[in-house]
């Protein structure tokens, strides 16, 4: 099933890494091209493009504006929350990012330097982003609505010259102060005298400390910045992964690897070229955000949707729909839990019914496994492919997908497809040995790793080596589990700690949730290991019910539990399963599995500050430990 163009690409891209990624690099406007691809000498850490010199924000903007383009729709932000919409120009975007990096040279930012940006989804965010790379400097993106206390430990890793933030955020319930978390986080950080620039809102009540800066204010005096030419190895960002528990875990991201990398995705996984329109429903304070909100896109000349507010939720399950429609979206991006949640909503898709989205052409999804049904009911509701695919904060850009703009290979439900060119991808068992057929086992990469995956941590390349490269030896070890099928295509089940042991056999919890996934009824599922005296631990599923679904529990329980006993048999021992009103989930789409094991396990936990709803953790703890009092007793909110 796998046709030759792909496999053409794929197998250069191993054997000849050189050739294949320096032709790559052609399409991204250098100052001095590099005349080699690989640097092992450092192995096993890699540079690319070492000899290579340019800037990622002229390669977003300004060459765009050179080739004639400069009226073409850059940025386009929808603000659910306030009822607005705005198009910024190539020109006029790269206007606004030269005043101000010139904002941000004026309070001494140079190359090299760190800029934590503390924002909400409004264009300052992204041309901050963008105004850093210009001096060639170093933005660390820090998720808003992280608590203060995670935001210090970020600032005090990046030891930043400067600081961007605004009023706060707002949600459909609420509106999030930004002002006293930034406040308080650089006093716990020691960095009380970093200067702040303010992107002031209305409707916040917080006033800014004496000594902050007023971004309108700055930009109104702006000397516009030029370009600044860096090193192809220079870094771009540090994106520090969610959930980290003691040191942040800065992952590092290059400025040459990573432009040709994202370059080569949109033109050959995603199919996006100039002019055409990409909604990545995610945010910037994620590597979904970094890679195809912000410099994908611009990268190749295409318009980005900047989306402000949760595109899925009551009252209007058809916000997906309605921005489709009003921006002619060409290729949209979100995690399968939208979907899921969109399904729920509205199952007859009626909604839909009200908008034209014939400008659609592919649908995205990333974050968590897209369950079959979840990808027949999307499929099958919208009439566009519908392309799961595979990766990490880690990796960047897409380890496994269907390379839509390379040659469209046939699509597999459960599967995110095929390894993209640059990944060495094996399937391994615990010793580092193949596995046979399409058993299941620890999803490996070689090394190195293609352009534009991680360099290595923020000032610890001893920690990359010892978290990623050390568990299987020439290889990064993914922490996920999976198998590949007789046409070579990847099924990922899930991460490696969500392989349980049920009597002597290791069991795949993400096995157990695709055959749950299937039954009508449910809208999406957790299924964890739990504790057992006897068997050491047995399975344990939590389902979310479609909305307007009417079933006995008991009835849907013996259901569910004829299913995987069909499917992978008696030996899953399965035998509890609870309906829920919702599961617990990180802000990014992510369920909490790690949380859910550790309060049916009566583990102390902390709930990470990103989650969703921590009214969830409530709801759950008198399901999964009832009779335990104060369900709050022993945790932190975020």
């Amino acid at each position: 099933m796998v046709t030759k163009s792909y496999r053409d690409s794929y197998e250069r891209s191993l054997e000849q890494p050189e050739g294949f990624w320096l032709e790559a690099a052609n399409k991204v406007s250098w100052s001095s091209p590099p005349a080699k691809a690989l640097d092992s000498g450092r192995a096993p850490l890699y540079d690319w493009f070492p000899d290579g010199l340019l800037n990622t924000s002229f390669n977003a903007l300004d060459r765009h504006v050179l080739a004639g383009r400069g009226e073409q729709d850059a940025l386009i932000y929808d603000s659910a929350m306030l009822g607005e919409q705005r198009r910024f120009s190539y020109s006029e975007l790269t206007d606004l990012v030269s005043r101000f990096a010139g904002v941000l040279r004026a309070q001494g930012v140079g190359k090299g330097d760190r800029v934590v940006i503390y924002m909400p989804m409004i264009p300052e965010a992204v041309i901050a982003m963008l105004a850093t790379a210009r001096l060639g400097a170093v933005h660390s993106v820090v998720f808003g609505g992280f608590a203060p206390k995670e935001l210090a430990a970020r600032i005090r890793d990046a030891e930043p010259a400067a600081v961007v933030t605004a009023s706060g955020g707002i949600e459909p319930s609420r509106r999030v102060e930004y002002l006293p978390a930034v406040n308080e986080a650089l006093d716990l950080a020691g960095a009380a005298d970093l200067p702040v620039l303010v992107k002031h809102r209305a409707g916040f009540s917080a006033s800014a400390p004496d000594g902050w800066l007023d971004w309108d204010a700055e930009m109104a005096g702006a000397v516009p910045a030029a370009p600044v030419d860096v090193s192809a190895t220079d870094p771009l960002y540090i994106l520090y992964t969610s959930g980290t528990t003691g040191a942040p875990k800065g992952v590092v991201r290059d400025n040459g690897g990573h432009a040709v990398a994202l370059a080569w995705t949109m033109e050959n996984i995603y199919d996006v070229g100039p002019g055409d329109v990409m909604w990545t429903a995610s945010d910037v304070g994620w590597v979904v955000g970094h890679s195809y909100i912000v410099y994908g896109p611009l990268l190749a000349g295409a318009a980005t949707v900047l989306y402000e507010g949760k595109p899925v939720g009551t009252p209007d399950a058809g916000a997906f729909w309605r921005v489709i429609q009003d921006h002619q979206v060409n290729v949209l991006f979100t995690a399968p839990t939208a979907l899921r949640a969109i399904r729920k909503a509205d199952p007859e898709a009626k909604l839909l019914a009200g908008y034209d989205i014939s400008s659609l052409r592919t649908l995205f999804a990333a974050g968590e496994r897209l369950d079959t049904d979840t990808y027949h009911w999307a499929a099958n509701t919208l009439g566009v492919p519908v392309v799961d695919h595979w990766w990490q904060t880690e990796t960047g850009w897409a380890i496994s997908a269907n390379p839509r703009g390379l040659e469209p290979l046939p699509i597999k439900a459960g599967s995110p497809t095929v390894p993209m060119p640059g990944f060495d991808l094996r399937i391994v068992d615990g010793a580092g040995e193949d596995v046979s057929g399409a058993e299941e086992g620890n999803i490996v990469l070689g090394l190195p790793l293609p352009p534009g995956t991680l360099t290595t941590l923020w000032r610890d390349d001893e920690r990359y080596i010892s978290s990623y490269l050390q568990a299987f030896e020439g290889h990064y070890a993914t922490g996920d589990s999976g198998y590949r099928d007789a046409d070579g295509y990847l099924f990922v089940m899930g991460r490696t700690d969500d392989i349980i042991n049920v009597a002597g056999h290791r069991l795949s919890t993400g096995s157990m949730e695709q055959v749950i996934g299937q039954h009508p009824a449910v809208a999406e599922c957790a299924v964890i290991g739990v504790s057992d005296p006897l068997k050491g631990q047995h399975a344990s599923g939590y389902v979310v019910l479609k909305a307007g679904v009417e079933v006995a529990d008991a009835v849907l329980a013996q259901e569910l539990i004829a299913l995987v006993r069909r499917d992978i048999g008696p030996v899953a021992d399965f035998k509890n399963v609870t309906v829920v009103d919702a599961l617990p989930k990180t802000r990014s789409g992510k369920i909490l599995r790690k949380t859910m094991r550790q309060i049916a396990d009566g583990e102390g936990f902390v709930v990470p500050s990103t989650i969703e709803d921590s009214g969830v953790i409530d709801r759950l703890m008198a399901v999964l430990r009832p009779g335990t009092g104060n369900p709050s007793q022993g945790r932190e909110d975020g």
